[in-house]
């Protein structure tokens, strides 16, 4: 598809995690920017196992299409084991996944996409890239504070005004369930690439790939599973329906 000149010009940095979001993300950059750059983080997380997902997923996507491998640039990997250091969650420890006190699971991790926007808008600033596309969504998620709209805004305006630039930090999930997350994948690359997403992406937060099931890899008990497993159900659903 032949993009705008304006937004032949412009580049986007995709948070690039490998799972299903940061996937369906990174696809919906490509489709809209001449030039996407991908950055990963390598925090000490559980399912570090994701890190090695990304590049089966980017080289799926350049193999899709011939547009998207023209437009897909440099991947950036960034280690912030100071965040798994400081932070005493069932993300970053062998701990059984419960939740904590305060009403949110003990998966959260204090600060973590605020720190990965930080980080990512001082890539850009080097970079030359305006355009920042995150996966957080408060729709179907589980109750991060630092996924919800109010939060990625601050961010946005707190980047801008400390680093004196025009960063725009892009959502394309925000208000979307995980069902509609799958329907975004279809539209955007059609069945190959909700099939790539599917067996590439790794969403389990115990780091398990051993077992494939209709959904994808994963436990298939922690809550990242559950979302994936109930989100994929309701797009088959509806696409029987349809």
């Amino acid at each position: 598809m032949a993009l705008p000149l304006n937004a032949q010009k412009e580049s986007a940095l995709v948070l690039f995690s490998g799972g299903q979001d940061s996937a369906t993300c990174l696809a919906w950059a490509l489709a809209r920017f001449g030039r996407v750059e991908t950055m990963g983080f390598d925090y000490g997380q559980r399912h570090a196992v994701e890190l090695e997902c990304r590049e089966a997923l980017r080289e799926g996507m350049r193999a899709q299409n011939p547009v998207w491998a023209e437009r897909l640039g440099m991947d950036h990997t960034l280690a912030l084991g100071a965040l798994g250091d400081i932070s005493e969650t069932a993300l970053t420890r062998n701990a059984e996944i419960a939740m904590a006190e305060g009403g949110l699971p003990n998966t959260f991790v204090p600060g973590r996409n605020i720190i990965f926007l930080t980080f990512a808008a001082a890539l850009a600033a080097r970079r030359g890239i305006r355009h920042i596309v995150t996966g957080v969504c408060e729709t179907d998620y589980s109750g991060y504070p630092d996924c919800r709209d109010d939060t990625i805004k601050a961010v946005q305006v707190a980047l801008n005004l400390g680093m004196d630039a025009r960063y725009v930090l892009h959502t394309p999930l925000m208000w979307i369930n995980k069902a509609e997350t799958w329907k975004l994948a279809e539209e955007l690359g059609g069945d190959d690439l909700v099939t790539l997403i599917n067996r590439e992406s790794h969403t389990c937060y115990l780091g398990e790939r051993t077992a494939l099931h209709a959904w994808g890899h994963g436990c298939g008990k922690c809550p990242a599973c559950d979302l994936r497993r109930a989100g994929w159900e309701d797009y088959e659903a509806e696409k029987a329906h349809a």
